[in-house]
This record gives structure tokens, C-alpha cells and sequence, in this order.
């Protein structure tokens, strides 16, 4: 039995009175998870309609809490990204075409507000149906053009302070009745010839993969009987015409390789990485809440979404100096800040939630190096120590070009210390089973993991140090075998 819980901007929105399962984004994010909680189930009404906002994080702290949540954020982001969805909305296209066909008036424009797939008018049953099955989100706004040859669709979400009082208790009624219902996500899958689309942006400064790595990608799919093809985002014409996608660009959620890969995966192709994971390491707040959630020993870490002077004393007392700031997402060092006192603390914070609604401050561990531990569909398949840069305290140090980055050290895996490898797959666990990087520091005797990466560097002479061509020719099996299994 799931426990369904609603969750709104602020204390003053008002559901009605003697409502026990609204909380506030506050309270959830402060709250929750709770020990020995029913599974549960999370209705969003934040406003999703900015990046990393409440709404946002509501979504993302519920996936990382294993909460079931309307909207998901592959949704909220969907639902941004509606123009980028071509094969979605000449699906929705023809939906219309047939409706206009059956409409009795002459009507020209259609709005409506769409409450969990259904409205007030029957005739849009089939088509308001499908939107739902694309973006399922509790509150839409609907709005189609029938004036031109081709129909207009226009799909934006909606917070609930935008609905009148009649509108309000016709979606009440209606959250009152999906409550009761099972959820469920569908997902598409097609079969053909394999052709996989290996994803590369030859502008990247740090790329996931160098050029010579690439090409031995490029060779070992040759040998499992897949016809691997190069290509930037501008090349790619039409992803249906692959059965795999590797994407080796530097991904992000508001960004076309976590919009390619959420396309990829609902036309049923074998996704390295696949949005989800995309989604769930390009974010550190997720990671945070899924590590204490999952008990991975990691850095002391708190998520504070205000510099009051109140926060400000908390995190002194919790930390002292220094002290380490970190926007959610960013990579490759990217995003990472060092507060030494007061004064540097309270202006970074400032810019920081100028950016972000939430932001991690971390306890600062220095080390000569952090352990990056390569795993891939929950197995350990290569480690690397990476020392770092000179003169800082960082792996990579952007504001240096002649020692940009520190050295390395490949090492097969059982000469890893076994806590280390431990910790690695038990953060994996808690993301997915495709290909990560877990950067791990080892300090007398235990196991802090920082973070777990989606598409991590493998390069020509570096992570490949010790496996070689072996290295390439594993992650060339995985994608065979789960393009095997599809076409069962």
C-alpha cells in the first residue's frame, strides 16, 4: 500500500481544510525520508517551470529518495523541451487531425487544462490520454491551433495558484480519483539492423574519450557485429535510424545530451548513459540524498538553500574553515569552490543561490590523490588513481593551462584495496547499471565516496593503461549482449 503524499511551494496554498498529506517543499526537503515510512508516493504542485527550482528539486530529492513522483524530472524536462521532441509531436499531430475530423462546430482554437490526462470536454479523451502517457505531470495547459494545414500544439505546465476556484475543485476532484489509481510508465521499443551512434562534441576541451579511445570503440563494436558511426549532435539527422547511442560528449540535464538520450531510450534504443543516469549523477543534491538514504559513506555534506546569518554560524560550526562549495551540477571540477573564511564563504554563497535554489557545502579533505574506480552494469572494470594538479587542490585546475590536470596511475582492479571497491559499487547501486566513474578518497583505512560519474573519461594510454584494447572490447560486449536481449 503507498502512502501519497502532495507537495506545495509554500504553507499559504491552500487544498482545502483538514488535508493531512500536503506538506510544504520546506518541510519535505527538510523531513523526509523518514525512518520506516510506507512506500510513498509524491504528488508535485511546486512551479516546475524554472531550472533548479523548488518544483525541480521536489522532483529530483523524490527520485533520490525512491519515492514514486508526478512529475518526474525526465517530464519537467520534456515538458522544456517540447521542441526539441519531433516524433512526439507528430504523433499528438495526428491525434488532432483525426479530432478534427469529428469536431461538430467550427472551432479553430482549443484550450484547455489538462488535470492528470483528462478534461471537462469527452471529445479530447484520446488525445489528452496521450499527452499524459508522454508527460505525465498533474497540470498541464493545452492549446491547439486548427487553423493551418498542420496543427499547432502547445503542452506547458501549470501551478495550481494559477487555477480559478471552479477550476481548482475540478482539479481537486480529479487528485482526489488518480490517488486511488495504479501508476504506471510505458515504454516503446522497436527492432532493426545494429547501428550505434557513438556521440562526440570535437569542440569539448576535456571530452570524455580521446580521439585515439574513440577509435578503438569504433573497432571493438566492429567485432561484435555493430557498425559504430562517429557524429556530433549537428550530424545527427534522425537517432531512429540507430539501435545503440554511446554517448561520449560531457553531458548535462539542461542540454541536448541528456534531450538525445531521453529520445533514444523512448525509441527503444540500447543508451550508454541513459537519461536516468544522466539525470541522477549530473546531480549532486540526488547523489547526496541517495548516498545517507543508502548509507554510502561519503563527506560530510549538508544542502542549504539560504545565507542567513543563521546558516552562515550552522555551517561554521559544522565545518570550520575551509570549507567546500558545490553548484549541484557541474563536471570535471567545474562548479567546485573553496571558502577559507567568513567573508569568502558568504560571497560565493550569494552567487551560488543566485544560480541554484539549493547548494551542497562540504567538509574539505585533502588527499595526493582520489581513486576513480570504473564500473560498468554494477562490476568493477578498471581503476586509476588521479594525483592532483600542481599546486592545487583539485584534479583539474581550470585556472591553469600548463598544469591543467595532475598525473595518473592505472591499476588492475584486485590491486584496489577492497573497502575501496566495496564502497565504488555500493554508490553505483544506488544510480543504475550502466557506465560510471566513482571518484573515491582513501584515508586511513575508509572509503569517502565524492561522487558517481555518468560518462566517465576513458582515454588512450590513461584508463586503459593496464587493460588496453580489452578495456573497449567489455563495453562493446555489454552493449551486444542488452542489444541481444532487446531482440528477444
Amino acid at each position: 500500500m503507498y502512502k501519497t503524499l502532495i507537495v506545495v511551494d509554500g504553507e499559504h496554498v491552500d487544498l482545502g481544510e483538514g488535508r493531512s498529506d500536503v506538506i510544504s517543499f520546506e518541510k519535505y526537503f527538510r523531513e523526509y525520508p523518514k525512518l520506516n515510512e510506507p512506500k510513498t508516493r509524491i504528488i508535485n504542485l511546486c512551479d516546475t517551470d524554472q531550472y533548479l527550482s523548488k518544483g525541480y528539486y521536489c522532483s529530483l530529492l523524490a527520485e533520490a529518495r525512491n519515492h514514486s513522483v508526478l512529475p518526474s524530472v525526465k517530464t519537467i524536462n520534456g515538458l522544456r523541451n517540447m521542441a526539441h521532441d519531433s516524433d512526439n509531436f507528430a504523433l499528438l499531430a495526428n491525434l488532432v487531425n483525426t479530432l478534427k475530423v469529428n469536431l461538430t462546430s467550427n472551432l479553430t482554437t482549443i484550450n484547455k487544462h489538462v488535470f492528470f490526462g483528462k478534461t471537462n470536454d469527452n471529445t479530447l479523451d484520446k488525445l489528452t490520454a496521450k499527452i499524459f502517457a508522454l508527460y505525465p505531470a498533474p497540470l498541464l495547459n493545452l492549446t491547439v491551433q486548427l487553423l493551418d494545414v498542420k496543427p499547432t500544439i502547445t503542452i506547458t505546465p501549470m501551478s495550481f495558484s494559477e487555477l480559478d476556484g471552479q477550476q481548482k475543485q475540478e482539479f481537486l476532484s480529479q487528485l482526489d480519483d488518480f490517488k486511488q489509481t495504479v501508476w504506471r510508465i510505458n515504454k516503446n521499443r522497436k527492432n532493426s539492423r545494429w547501428d550505434m551512434a557513438i556521440l562526440v562534441d570535437h569542440n569539448d576541451k576535456v571530452p570524455p574519450s580521446n580521439k585515439e579511445a574513440i577509435a578503438r570503440f569504433v573497432k571493438a563494436a566492429g567485432k561484435y557485429g555493430i557498425n559504430a558511426e562517429v557524429v556530433s549532435i549537428d550530424q545527427i539527422d534522425n537517432i531512429a535510424h540507430y539501435d545503440a547511442l554511446f554517448i561520449r560528449e560531457t553531458t548535462a540535464i539542461d542540454h541536448h545530451t541528456y534531450r538525445l538520450a531521453r529520445k533514444a531510450e523512448d525509441l527503444g534504443l540500447v543508451v550508454m548513459d541513459d537519461p536516468d543516469s544522466i539525470l541522477r549523477c549530473c546531480n549532486k543534491v540526488y547523489l547526496h540524498d541517495a548516498f545517507n538514504y543508502k548509507k554510502v559513506r561519503s563527506l560530510k555534506t549538508e544542502v542549504v538553500n539560504d545565507q542567513s546569518s543563521d546558516t552562515i554560524a550552522f555551517l561554521e560550526k559544522t565545518f570550520g574553515y575551509p570549507m567546500v562549495l558545490k553548484l549541484p551540477e557541474g563536471s570535471f571540477s567545474n562548479g567546485v569552490f573553496k571558502a577559507k573564511n567568513r567573508e569568502e564563504l558568504t560571497v560565493k554563497l550569494d552567487e551560488l543561490l543566485k544560480i541554484s535554489a539549493l547548494v551542497l557545502v562540504q567538509e574539505y579533505m585533502f588527499t595526493d590523490f582520489d581513486w576513480r574506480i570504473g564500473v560498468l552494469n554494477g562490476r568493477a572494470i578498471y581503476a586509476c588513481k588521479y594525483f592532483m594538479a600542481r599546486g592545487h587542490w583539485q584534479i583539474y585546475n581550470h585556472s591553469s593551462s600548463r598544469f591543467f590536470s595532475g598525473g595518473f596511475e592505472t591499476l588492475p582492479t584486485f590491486e584496489v584495496p577492497k573497502y575501496v571497491l566495496d564502497s565504488a559499487l555500493k554508490a553505483v547501486s544506488v544510480v543504475g547499471n550502466g557506465l560510471y566513474g566513482v571518484d573515491v578518497k582513501d584515508v586511513d583505512g575508509k572509503a569517502y565516496v565524492l561522487e558517481v560519474n555518468d560518462n566517465p573519461s576513458i582515454d588512450y594510454k590513461i584508463e586503459d593503461a593496464y587493460l588496453k584494447d580489452e578495456l573497449y572490447m567489455q563495453i562493446m560486449a555489454e552493449f551486444h549482449r542488452r542489444l541481444e536481449d532487446r531482440g528477444r
